[in-house]
């Protein structure tokens, strides 16, 4: 039988302030919104939200401020079915974000984290019983480097998996790469790391990326490239493309999210890699047809039935 160990999610807590916009502005362009909305996000809380609707235990490790945004905050992430014992409240602002929403879909995404730069080693420390009963830890980099420097290092340790979201990127420790299991960047985030091994930023196809972030020490890469699918690729010899669901999308703010949440719930299911990367298309492809980001996240049923709709209408 497949392990029920709870995924937890160490990581950012938002709330997003969406604005829809014709196009993305550029540098002192003004345009007019067509609409604005209020939506609870921050990649780590969004990634937990991704969990709890395909109905897998979560936890969550990170830090509220002490303002309104706060308590109704935690109290979205309650009634998504998210364990919030491992969040913490500083005094201060929450983490916000402010998102413009492009009618193809297209964001632009600028984040004030508050609370959650304050996500410290000790909090880690505080939840190691946490982090030991974990089937899986999911990161992503909107805390500070050095927490999740500490909490690779003790996933090592205690022998958890850690699949790391390198969203912003950021220059990272070798040891880091290193301890990581699953390192799964957007190609924007890929490039970045490329480029930090002296290659030229776009260079190259997804196998050639892939083995140059393998070069770095990771055990495995997921290369997300949206509308290009994703592709897998392990230290043990795995070289697999995985091609996207065709969707309209409406609004692609965090289909990395739910990709990466149930990229962990189909290996935590007992699904081999490609068989989650497969099945994480398909909840990221749910995803970008709904506005917002924890409220796009779909249910494991909604799942099923799409990807059972969607064999039979191009078999």
């Amino acid at each position: 039988m497949p392990s029920k160990k709870p995924i937890v999610v160490v990581g950012s807590i938002n709330l997003d302030l969406v604005a829809m916009t014709e196009k993305i502005p550029t540098v002192g362009e003004t345009v007019i919104g067509t609409d604005f909305q209020i939506h609870p996000g921050g990649k780590g809380a969004n990634q937990a939200v991704a969990v709890a609707r395909l109905g897998y235990p979560v936890r969550m490790i990170g830090r509220l401020g002490s303002d309104a945004f706060g308590a109704q905050l935690k109290g979205h992430l309650v009634s998504a079915g998210v364990d919030v014992t491992g969040i913490g409240e500083s005094d201060g602002p929450s983490g916000v974000a402010v998102i413009l929403v492009s009618r193809k879909g297209e964001n632009s995404i600028v984040v004030a984290p508050g609370a959650n730069a304050k996500v410290t080693p000790e909090d880690i420390f505080d939840n190691l019983a946490t982090i030991r009963q974990a089937g899986m830890v999911l990161a992503q980099l909107e805390i500070p480097i050095e927490t999740v420097e500490y909490l690779s290092t003790l996933c090592a340790r205690e022998n958890v998996p850690l699949v790391l979201d390198p969203a912003p990127a950021n220059k990272l420790p070798q040891k880091v790469l290193e301890q990581v299991n699953w390192f799964t960047p957007n190609e924007a985030e890929a490039a970045f790391y490329v480029a930090e091994n002296g290659h030229l930023a776009g260079s190259g196809n997804s196998f050639d990326v892939a083995e140059m972030i393998l070069s770095k020490g990771c055990k495995g890469v997921v290369l997300k490239m949206g509308l290009s699918g994703s592709y897998l690729a392990l230290q043990t010899g795995l070289r697999e493309p995985i091609p996207a669901f065709s969707v309209k999308a409406v609004d692609t703010t965090a289909a990395g999210d739910a990709f990466n949440g149930a990229f962990a719930v189909g290996l935590m299911l007992g699904k081999s890699a490609r068989e989650s990367a497969v099945f994480a298309a398909a909840v990221a492809a749910l995803s970008v047809t709904r506005l917002g980001a924890q409220p796009s996240m779909p249910t494991m049923a909604e799942v099923d039935s799409f990807m059972d709709g969607y064999s039979t209408t191009r078999s």
